[in-house]
């Protein structure tokens, strides 16, 4: 794994990813406005997805929603709240924007702008499977740091994100299917349309230029998960070029946030035991 990790063998990995096709297949011309496209589209949609994946926005539409149909400006919110459903239906919401920004947008930029098949940009399975031993190197050291945090009172207060995971298994099994579906929009976005886009013009420098949001992104989180960011982001990077794939960086996030939910709720003794709440 040391070997691995040595800065010689990292340049090493994006030599060979610079060697190969699509790496700086575009003219001068062609790859200014690749950049351009690629890097508009990323900023739009991060602005999109921070500014309205939010509780508050949700609350904002559902007020505004209630006025359209006649209703006290509050009728929807207290609808989901009488229900006991408030919470979650804020997570259906802040998961529907990463759909948007984060696959949706890119889609319309990958076919309507880059002229490039879709399920090439990382959807397909492609070399994931030669690359296990890669991702299994990312992901057990964090499943260790896992369980040494686990005792922290900062991770318990954190983790899982949904409060009422805890409430019944539809819960958990609801919070999960979000939570992995933004995952999956997530890879893509960063390790699917980002490098792939960027890749024909400036070549594996695409996987630093990605990792720059990435980092940005996780500022909202504990520090450490912060300060890992750089290197995750750096090694799926590198992987998801040399496996043409998005799925074994998904996979690894995946077991990391489902283990980090359950690590939580084990440690707190808080686990479903119905499977409805009603």
């Amino acid at each position: 794994m040391l070997k691995f990790l040595h800065p010689n063998n990292i340049f090493l990995a994006l030599d060979k990813i610079d060697s190969e096709a699509p790496s700086y297949t575009l003219d001068k011309k062609a790859a200014l406005r690749r950049v351009f496209w690629t890097l508009a589209c990323v900023a739009v949609c991060l602005l999109l997805i921070h500014y309205l994946k939010f509780y508050s926005s949700m609350i904002a539409f559902l007020n505004q929603l209630s006025i359209w149909q006649g209703e006290h400006p509050h009728y929807w919110k207290n609808q989901f709240q009488q229900s006991g459903w408030l919470l979650l239906a804020s997570y259906v919401w802040w998961t529907f924007w990463h759909v948007v920004g984060y696959v949706i947008l890119p889609y319309l930029v990958i076919k309507l702008v880059l002229k490039e098949k879709f399920l090439d940009m990382g959807w397909k399975l492609n070399d994931t499977r030669q690359h296990w031993k890669g991702y299994l190197m990312l992901v057990t050291p964090i499943f260790f740091f896992i369980f040494l945090v686990s005792f922290r009172d900062d991770f318990l207060n954190h983790y899982p994100f949904y409060k009422l995971t805890h409430r019944s298994w539809f819960d958990f099994i609801a919070w999960e299917v979000l939570y992995l579906t933004q995952f999956i929009c997530l890879e893509f976005f960063f390790r699917g349309f980002f490098i792939n886009s960027l890749r024909p013009a400036i070549g594996a420098n695409a996987v630093w230029v990605m990792c720059v949001p990435y980092l940005m992104i996780h500022f909202p989180k504990l520090w450490p998960e912060a300060t890992g960011a750089i290197l995750f982001g750096l090694f799926l990077g590198i992987l998801a070029l040399q496996s043409r794939s998005i799925w074994g960086g998904f996979c690894v996030h995946a077991g990391i946030a489902v283990g980090m939910d359950i690590a939580s709720m084990l440690r707190q003794n808080k686990w479903p035991t119905v499977f409805w709440p009603f």
